[in-house]
């Protein structure tokens, strides 16, 4: 008996809700606030004021292959794969799964996925079971008594509860769609931040070996300058070389000497900071050494269409998530402004023993609606909803910012490699001219024909054009990882990134 009534009352409950999910349907009308309309894409066809299709080539040079920009081109899902570095493609392998700003950001999206699911609650009725027990004691003048006229009883009340606010006017599915969108920019901040690592790890790696490269050749130009100074010490020992020249010599040296320590800084800092990349403490940085001779200068370079980068670059999807969502907070201070129904009803049985519960003349039940229209808030509603329109015209200008600096972006980077290609060609014919210039004037010197100054000058000639050729090989690589990153890094062919984070 006791268990037929217990069906009995949820089944009411459950017929309840029915009712209140039909009405629902019945009376809901559109949602309030403006449709969001995703932006069109840029009309312009090209990054820069004058094309560019292929650098130049500076042959038997490290880095020095011409490359050739591919108008259209997509860009592939490992890039940095086409530097050819085994050692290069571990650590970026390492700092995607080690990395604690990317893990950061997965956490982050994780929140925001949660956040939305949280609120999809709130198309559905609230269903909650109360049970209560109580011991009173009435007064015998004043109070009602039960039936059996006792003044001191046991109560016990179990009820079920049920509760639907009908999306009238759009509040909820306003809110859900700015949450949406919120989700949205946060897994475009994610995409950014893989990215962003990635690209850190190849021009750390690329910082590495340039360092390391200069500091060879400091330490090579040490040698030639303290050879020097013991030739021209023997020289001033028996007369033959005077002794301002054999202390501009050691000054020489001790200014070449005095380049090295700012450069192992800097070595060191970096390998800290390739540690960190990767998930590391410094003390356990990571064994692998970079040698620019061993990178391959990746040769075809893709150049995404303009109406394609909108499309692609992180920065500037999370620029139109958050413009979508500030048009959807729009919809939700209107609707804020509108009346709100509530539906409710309960059910349940009340009885001086338990085992009374659910018996004939126990039960009872009740259905309600209420609604609630707000008059006077003092103008808060009303500037609220202002406050959401401003909003949204700061999001559409910031999205407008956002895609003129990816276009900048891409545009200085094309520049920067066309330029870069040019820097290095004449970087490497300094380089060889100064070589020569130092061989010849060494050896005239040794016969006699030209003064130490001029050997001097050579050398520091010399010394300049070799630090300036690693720098320029340097600059090919880290700028060509900067196009990569420009161009939205190829995050659309991992699965991982591109699939859809929501739940039906």
């Amino acid at each position: 008996m006791i268990a037929r009534r217990a069906m009995d009352l949820v089944f009411t409950a459950r017929s309840a809700r029915v009712c209140f999910a039909f009405a629902a349907l019945s009376i809901a009308g559109c949602a309030v606030g403006p449709d969001f309309k995703k932006p069109a894409a840029p009309a312009v066809s090209r990054y820069t004021s004058t094309p560019v299709s292929t650098t130049q080539a500076t042959p038997g040079v490290a880095g020095g292959e011409a490359q050739r920009f591919v108008r259209g081109g997509d860009v592939s899902r490992d890039w940095w794969t086409l530097f050819h570095s085994p050692a290069l493609n571990a650590l970026i392998d390492e700092s995607l799964k080690n990395n604690a700003d990317l893990k950061a950001a997965q956490a982050a999206l994780l929140v925001a996925h949660e956040n939305v699911l949280a609120q999809r609650g709130a198309y559905y009725p609230n269903l909650s079971a109360d049970f209560s027990a109580t011991r009173q004691s009435q007064s015998g003048t004043l109070s009602p008594t039960p039936n059996n006229n006792a003044f001191l009883y046991n109560l016990f009340t179990p009820q079920l509860s049920v509760s639907y606010v009908p999306d009238v006017f759009g509040l909820n599915r306003r809110t859900m769609e700015s949450l949406r969108a919120q989700e949205e920019s946060v897994r475009f901040q994610m995409i950014a931040t893989h990215i962003t690592l990635s690209t850190n790890v190849v021009v750390a790696a690329v910082q590495e070996g340039s360092l390391q490269a200069q500091i060879d050749a400091t330490h090579q130009l040490i040698d030639i300058n303290t050879n020097m100074v013991k030739i021209l010490q023997r020289q001033a020992d028996k007369g033959y070389a005077s002794g301002l020249d054999l202390a501009a010599q050691k000054s020489q040296l001790a200014q070449t000497v005095a380049t090295l320590p700012p450069l192992l800084k800097q070595l060191a800092q970096q390998r800290d900071a390739l540690a960190v990349l990767v998930g590391r403490f410094p003390s356990d940085a990571p064994a692998e050494h970079f040698d620019l001779a061993q990178l391959q200068l990746p040769q075809d370079l893709p150049v995404s269409l303009p109406s394609a980068l909108v499309e692609q670059r992180p920065d500037v999807l999370q620029a139109q998530a958050n413009m979508h969502a500030a048009s959807a907070q729009i919809g939700v201070a209107t609707a804020n402004r509108l009346p709100n129904i509530t539906l409710s009803a309960n059910a349940g049985s009340t009885a001086l023993a338990m085992n009374q519960l659910f018996h004939s003349g126990t039960g009872f039940w009740g259905i309600g609606a209420d609604i609630a229209a707000p008059i006077f808030q003092g103008g808060t509603l009303l500037h609220q909803e202002r406050a959401a329109k401003a909003a949204y015209v700061e999001a559409a200008q910031q999205y407008r910012s956002t895609v003129l600096t990816a276009f900048q972006s891409v545009a200085d980077t094309l520049t920067a490699l066309d330029q870069d290609a040019a820097a290095l060609k004449a970087a490497a014919s300094a380089s060889d001219a100064a070589k020569v210039t130092l061989d010849l004037s060494e050896r005239q010197w040794k016969d006699g024909y030209a003064s130490y100054l001029s050997l001097l000058g050579a050398e520091q000639a010399y010394q300049q054009a070799r630090i300036n050729l690693i720098v320029a090989q340097a600059n090919r690589f880290a700028d060509t990882a900067a196009l990569f990153q420009a161009l939205g890094g190829g995050w659309w062919h991992r699965s991982e990134l591109n699939r859809d984070q929501d739940e039906h």
